[in-house]
Formats: structure tokens, C-alpha cells, sequence
């Protein structure tokens, strides 16, 4: 296939331009979400772990008791089975202010702190909205939409010599055709899953924007009542007025197993419920489990007085609009696998931070004046802001690991709440490498924060084992596998981001000298 020359210049411009002004928020997403990828695990790994999981009793007790002490409860009341992400369960509902409160067994009294680590929804909260309250996923989706432009671009410019330089990587002196070989074959083989992250990136942050825009010609100005049927599995029952006790929890328990298998599902395994009207006779309970092999979680909704079966949205048997949800949330985060496909969704997501991070290094060298040493502005400012965004993140997250194991160790001495220091151990990690990497030359600034990452890095399962005493050797030998992944997983980060330093200093001192990356580079400020 050939192209217009000017066709091929319009769509590399295009290419260019969309990934420079999306890369930095898709190496932050793409970074944090392949850490996110194991939220479970890292949720273990960050909480102190107990002597004993819950149990369906203690489960029972709870609800009970929230139910007793906190009338605003029995309108609508979610609570985790034991085991879901936390040993013990939690309850959780909104009280009368609409502020929501969080009771364990340990704390009946309810509280605004969510219970757990919170470390895993920081590193998600970077992954959806790179940390900006309010419209940070409104904006994240306007980047996924780019992402999207991008690839179909890249896809264009490449298709006329794709055959002949899929698998070519060439390493030598000619930097520049190296790094551009390492975009090409990353960015090609992994296209299909690519083009999934940014349809369904798009879809999960703009899907309250785009129902909006279809309310007046789809839902006929009713959106929220529509959209509670489209994303809800219990029917909406208004109360009766008849006091009613509700059945055992550990009966809506076998029944929705019994219900499952039922139709088909052999390994349901519920997670969550949802509560409404209790106490009445027209109490729902909605019970949302997993089951290996399928995509998406399902959900039964039973009577929660007798355990009728109200409606059920379960692999297999889901209507359009769950099974539409289901596919979107399962094919982005990939929960619908194994822990083999989670380990895919992880390279899959360095590899996207990678052809970010190589496309901005892409566009500077390609602006290089060679016959001098003095470089332009453009170039400078870029390289800095590659630096300084791209590596700041990755040492702010890794001081966010340290931060998330030694806080708590301080925090009831000094009144902190964990989760708030936490982010301010993130943010301001980041700032202060962003503002290193303006001060000092890109090639030096690059160097010590690749180094700084390597160190920091390194420093997480050191960290872990000094406050908690599951040094990774133990984690191994008891098979905590989350406990054991995240921290030789951490090790191995380090010791990548370590001879990535090494990398940048050799380039420094050998490569081409009319560059941002060499050593006696004349920048202007």
C-alpha cells in the first residue's frame, strides 16, 4: 500500500501533535494503571494482614447492629462479605447530611474513613484522574479520545513499510532509529489491546457525559430512573409499610450460589450486597459475586424476606445494557481472567507508558539541530517536562508504597489521617521532581531521577518488611503470592529504572553532543 506524500505528512503531523499533548496524561494512566491491575493484592499487601478471615456470623452480627444503631441504614445499606478485599466485612451507607459512613465489627459506631488500606484507591484515582478532584476522569476520557486519534494515525503512517520493519530493532549509535524501532514493534503488536484501552478509557470516563447528551432522545428527559434499571439488578419496589424481619444473611448467601448454579455457574462466589428497605416486607437484597472464566461480575436479586428470586443478571444470561457494563469494566482492568492475564494487563501497561514516554524522546530528537551545540527552547522545555512528569510519577508512587507501610506506624501518635498523608507524600514527591528536572539539565536531571526511582523503588519491600515483618522471603515460604508479587515485583522496577540510569549516563558521555541528552549541551533557560 502506498500513500500520498502529503497524505503521509498530514497524518505524522497528526500523530505527533495528539500523542505530544495526550502523552504525559497516558504515561501517568498507563503507569499507574498497570500497578492497578492487581488492586486486590495491593489491597492485601498494604493492610496489616489478621490472624483469621471472617466469618458469615460475624458478617450477620454487623448487620445487625448497623441496622439497630443507625436508622438512615435501613433505606439502602451496602456491606462486603468477608474475604471480598478485607478479612473482615464492612458495612457502608449514606446517613441523613448524604455523607457516607463506613462500620466494621471493630467500629459499629460507623465512620467517614473508609476501612483498609487506601493506598490502592490513590493509585487508581492517578490511573482514572490522574489525581484531579471533580473533572479529572471528564478530562481523562477527552485524552482516551486522543489516544484513540493517535493510534489510528500511527497505525497510517506505518502501514506502507509495516511488513518490512515490524521486527526490525536496530541497536547502534543512530539513537534515534533505535528508539523508533522499540515504538514501532511495541506499538504494533500490542494494537488490539490498545485500540480496547482507549474504546472502553473513553467510554467508563465519558459514559455519565454521553448519557446526558442522549437523555432528551433516548430517555425522554427520565435519565436517572432509566439509568438505575440499566445499571441495577434488583427492581426499584416502593415500600410497603408492613414491618417485616428479614431472612438469615447466610441464607442470601447459599441462595444466590443455588441460584447460580442454576444457571450454569458453578464457582459464584459472592462479594457485595445491597439492601434496601429493611425491615419492611418489600425488603430487596441485591448479592454481586464472581465466577471464574466469565467477563464481569453477576448479581441476584432476592426477596429479602423469603429469598425469592427477583431478577438475576449472570454471565450468560445478562440483557444488553449489563452485559455492554460488564465487557467494558472487565476488557479495561482485566478481572476476567487469571492471574496470567493480570501479569499481561501489567507489561501491557508499561508497554503503553513506554511509546508515551519514547514518542515525546521521538519528537525532540527528530527537532535536533545537529551542526550545534546550543538547542532550541522547544526542545529543552519538552525534554524537562518528559523528565519531570514521567520519572516524578514513578518516584512518587514508589514514595507512596513506602509512605502507605510506615504512616500507619506514626499516625496514631500523631493524629494523621493516613490517607490524607499519603497523597501529600505523592504530590508533593512529584512536584519536587518536576522541579528538579526544570532546574537541572535534562540529561543530568534524568540520570538522578532515574537513580532516585531505582532507590526509592527498591526501597518498597524493605519498607513492607520492617512494618509489617513479611519480608518477601517469608511471603514466599507462607504462599501470600499478593504479598510476594508486589514486592519482587518492586525489586525488579528498581532494578530496571537502575540500569536505565546507567543507560541515560553512558549517553550522556558518549552519544551525539549536539543534543539535550549530552553532557556539554548549551541550553537557554
Amino acid at each position: 500500500m502506498k500513500l500520498q506524500p502529503t497524505t503521509l505528512r498530514t497524518f505524522t503531523t497528526l500523530h505527533s501533535w495528539v500523542g505530544l499533548v495526550a502523552g504525559f496524561a497516558l504515561f501517568v494512566a498507563f503507569y499507574a494503571g498497570a500497578i492497578t491491575v492487581f488492586h486486590t493484592a495491593l489491597q492485601q499487601w498494604a493492610t496489616p494482614q489478621p490472624a483469621s478471615t471472617g466469618s458469615l456470623d460475624e458478617a450477620q452480627q454487623l448487620l445487625d447492629a448497623v441496622l439497630a444503631r443507625h436508622p438512615s441504614a435501613r433505606e439502602h445499606l451496602g456491606m462486603t462479605f468477608p474475604g471480598y478485599e478485607l478479612a473482615q466485612p464492612t458495612a457502608y451507607w449514606q446517613d441523613r447530611h448524604g455523607s457516607w459512613l463506613f462500620a466494621t465489627p471493630d467500629d459499629l459506631a460507623g465512620s467517614p474513613d473508609k476501612p483498609g488500606a487506601s493506598l490502592p484507591d490513590l493509585v487508581n484515582a492517578l490511573h482514572y484522574t490522574l489525581g484531579i478532584p471533580l473533572f479529572g476522569n471528564w478530562l481523562m476520557g477527552v485524552v482516551s479520545l486522543l489516544y484513540g486519534v493517535a493510534l489510528v494515525s500511527g497505525v497510517v503512517v506505518h502501514l506502507p513499510r509495516l511488513a518490512k520493519d515490524l521486527f526490525a530493532l536496530r541497536p547502534g549509535r543512530n539513537l534515534k532509529r533505535f528508539w523508533q524501532d522499540a515504538h514501532n514493534v511495541i506499538g504494533v503488536l500490542s494494537l488490539p489491546f490498545h485500540i480496547m484501552f482507549a474504546v472502553t478509557g473513553a467510554l467508563l470516563c465519558l459514559l455519565f457525559v454521553l448519557m446526558l447528551a442522549l437523555d432528551p432522545l433516548v430517555y425522554g428527559g427520565k435519565l436517572m430512573t432509566a439509568s438505575a434499571a440499566a445499571m441495577d439488578t434488583a427492581p426499584a419496589r416502593p415500600e410497603a409499610g408492613i414491618a417485616r424481619p428479614l431472612a438469615p444473611l447466610a441464607s442470601w448467601h447459599a441462595r444466590s450460589i443455588e441460584v447460580a448454579r442454576q444457571h450454569g455457574i458453578a464457582d459464584f462466589k459472592p462479594g457485595y450486597l445491597k439492601l434496601d428497605h429493611a425491615g419492611d416486607a418489600h425488603a430487596v437484597v441485591e448479592i454481586t459475586g464472581d465466577s471464574s472464566r466469565a467477563l464481569g461480575s453477576g448479581a441476584v436479586a432476592l426477596d429479602a424476606d423469603n429469598g425469592a428470586v427477583l431478577a438475576t443478571q449472570l454471565p450468560g444470561t445478562r440483557d444488553a445494557n449489563h452485559a455492554t457494563l460488564a465487557a467494558l469494566y472487565s476488557l479495561h482492568y482485566g478481572d476476567y481472567g487469571n492471574v496470567a492475564v493480570r501479569w499481561l494487563y501489567f507489561l501491557l501497561g508499561l508497554g503503553g507508558a513506554f511509546l508515551s514516554y519514547s514518542g515525546n524522546l521521538l519528537w525532540i530528537e527528530s527537532r535536533r539541530k545537529r551542526r550545534q551545540a546550543q538547542q532550541g527552547r522547544a526542545q529543552i522545555a519538552m525534554a524537562r517536562a518528559t523528565v519531570g512528569v514521567c520519572i516524578g510519577v514513578c518516584v512518587a508512587i514508589s514514595a507512596a508504597f513506602i509512605a502507605a507501610q510506615l504512616l500507619p506506624l506514626l499516625a496514631a501518635r500523631l493524629d494523621w489521617n493516613v490517607g490524607v498523608a499519603e497523597r501529600w507524600v505523592c504530590f508533593c514527591s512529584w512536584a519536587l521532581c518536576a522541579l528538579w528536572a526544570a532546574w537541572r539539565p535534562p540529561v543530568r536531571a534524568a540520570q538522578e531521577l532515574l537513580g532516585l526511582a531505582a532507590i526509592v523503588t527498591a526501597l518498597v519491600p524493605v519498607a513492607h518488611g520492617v512494618a509489617s515483618g513479611w519480608w518477601f522471603w517469608r511471603s514466599a515460604a507462607a504462599g501470600h503470592g499478593a504479598l510476594f508479587g508486589i514486592d519482587i515485583g518492586a525489586l525488579a522496577v528498581a532494578i530496571g529504572f537502575a540500569a536505565l540510569a546507567r543507560a541515560t549516563a553512558r549517553r550522556g558521555r558518549n552519544g551525539e553532543p549536539n543534543s539535550v541528552w549530552a553532557n556539554a549541551v548549551a541550553t537557554t533557560r
